[in-house]
């Protein structure tokens, strides 16, 4: 499962950075000035430079390499449970997979960002769908409490 984990993190990466590659200087590049951020509503309260948009691919590339280096170091790991040698295995496992998903989460998270700012840029009226964050934001948590919950369960004997 980490593979096809690490597959679709590293394509939403690739898609991000192709997205915002054509936004800045495809066929049709973006507006001297677009939307940079967004109320609760969904509403532009900020706007700059369309080459601010580097920054999204940017962190989304750190954060990814970051918890890419993380995972090779499983014996580095502290868990919120206690450690012996019979569970340790499975304990670090669980975490290994929530990592692997965490990663996931994050590079579609920024590339469905991506996709919001360019398009709000797009059509002028720079209107952000307001749900996005939520959505996410409840995917990430999930998947942390599932994962928090699955740990709690492999440090049983």
């Amino acid at each position: 499962m980490r593979k096809i984990l690490e597959l679709l993190g590293l394509t939403a990466l690739a898609l991000l950075g192709w997205m915002t590659w054509s936004a800045l200087y495809g066929p049709h590049p973006l507006p001297g000035r677009v939307p940079t951020h967004f109320d609760a509503s969904g509403q532009p309260n900020g706007w700059g430079s369309p080459a601010g948009m580097v920054l999204l691919p940017l962190i989304a590339g750190m954060l990814y390499l970051l918890m890419s280096v993380v995972m090779r170091f499983p014996s580095a790991f502290h868990f919120p449970v206690r450690s012996t040698a019979l569970n340790r295995a499975r304990l670090e496992a669980v975490t290994l997979d929530m990592i692997a998903w965490l990663k996931t989460e994050l590079a579609c998270l920024f590339a469905v960002l991506q996709w919001a700012f360019i398009q709000a840029a797009e059509s002028g009226e720079g209107r952000l769908f307001p749900r996005i964050l939520p959505v996410f934001i409840v995917v990430i948590f999930g998947t942390l409490g599932w994962h928090l919950i699955a740990t709690v369960r492999a440090a049983r004997p």
